[in-house]
């Protein structure tokens, strides 16, 4: 994601550049200007690639694009370089397992309140982006002046940028689809049809608003481009990592009839982080405390920790008592 945001504010000039903590990526992607996670795509020239955290001391704005576990000990290290006041764009999607902080709360905490946050989130494969196909995005913030700033820089012929003043609703949005999105993948590997597909995402909204209205986010906001908009993208798109790994996590249990060596060996195998794994994890855990109901969740969760296997997750869930539809 950090490459075609790269990409967004090249475009218009600006100075950007890419930190990465590991010297050797940083070498790699600063001498071939590509990513095999994005064929056909090049930085522009004028985009800087470092390892050298002394970067950040000139830096305007911040975005962070680690994934959301890696946030807390990434930004111990680099907060002592953030100039003051400096707004944080964060695009992240995860709940960090135990302290069940959202990735503007960690940041929060590192900085010591210092920087204003925002979140950046919508349906956003980054492929696509990478072609500069059209996207719609949401700058979510209680400051308005870095969320009107994160849309100015942000919008471009190929991105539109919304405004919102809801960051808790739209990061809940953007964590719990990731859970929602495996199961999704799940169904593609059990081949259980486009039926059950569309059913997972109707219910599966109804479980992210209730999580999300329940830890004080707005139910309208679940309702937009950051939550079905994203969630129906990452659902469906075969580049979605989620969904991908769902998909192969149900095809590897049905070779080897072990769900619980399965999910070890798809997570080795995966280029990229899979942020729903451990949000998973964590919103379950957060479910159980606050006692709020959110079945698919649990079925994931029971899937990836507690040995279940997929289809008897999905009879569990097919058995469930009957009641009145509602939503949140």
């Amino acid at each position: 994601m950090s490459l075609v945001l790269a990409d967004v504010l090249a475009f218009h000039g600006h100075e950007v550049t890419i930190w990465s903590p590991f010297p050797a990526v940083a070498e790699e992607l600063k001498s071939t200007r590509q990513s095999a996670r994005l064929p056909g795509f090049r930085l522009l020239d004028g985009i800087s690639v470092v390892s050298d955290a002394c970067a950040f001391e000139r830096a305007t704005i911040v975005v962070n694009a680690l994934p959301t576990q890696y946030i807390r000990p990434t930004f111990r290290t680099l907060a002592a370089h953030l100039p003051s006041a400096v707004g944080i764009v964060c695009v992240a999607k995860g709940i960090e397992v135990g302290t069940f902080e959202r990735p503007s709360e960690i940041l929060h905490g590192v900085t010591q309140g210092r920087s204003p946050i925002a979140a950046l989130s919508g349906p956003t494969i980054a492929t696509e982006l990478a072609r500069r196909l059209p996207a719609v995005m949401l700058a979510a913030s209680t400051d308005s002046e870095l969320r009107a700033k994160t849309a100015q820089l942000f919008t471009s012929p190929w991105t539109r940028i919304y405004q919102s003043d809801d960051p808790v609703g739209v990061e809940l949005a953007g964590a719990c689809k990731n859970v929602i999105a495996i199961a999704a993948g799940l169904i593609d590997g059990l081949e259980l049809g486009s039926n059950a597909k569309s059913a997972l995402l109707a219910r599966g909204l109804s479980e992210i608003a209730r999580v999300g209205v329940a830890l004080g986010g707005k139910l309208e906001t679940f309702f937009g481009v950051a939550g079905v908009g994203d969630l129906a993208t990452t659902c469906f798109s075969p580049d979605g990592r989620n969904r991908r790994f769902g998909e192969r996590l149900a095809r590897e249990t049905l070779k080897s009839g072990n769900a619980s060596d399965a999910v070890q060996r798809v997570l080795a195998e995966s280029a990229s982080v899979v942020e729903g794994v451990p949000t998973c994890q964590a919103l379950v855990a957060l479910a159980r405390e606050r006692q709020f109901e959110i079945p698919i969740m649990e079925a994931v969760h029971g899937i990836l920790f507690e040995r279940l296997a997929p289809k008897d997750a999905i009879a569990a869930l097919m058995s469930r008592a009957a009641s009145s539809e509602r939503v949140g």
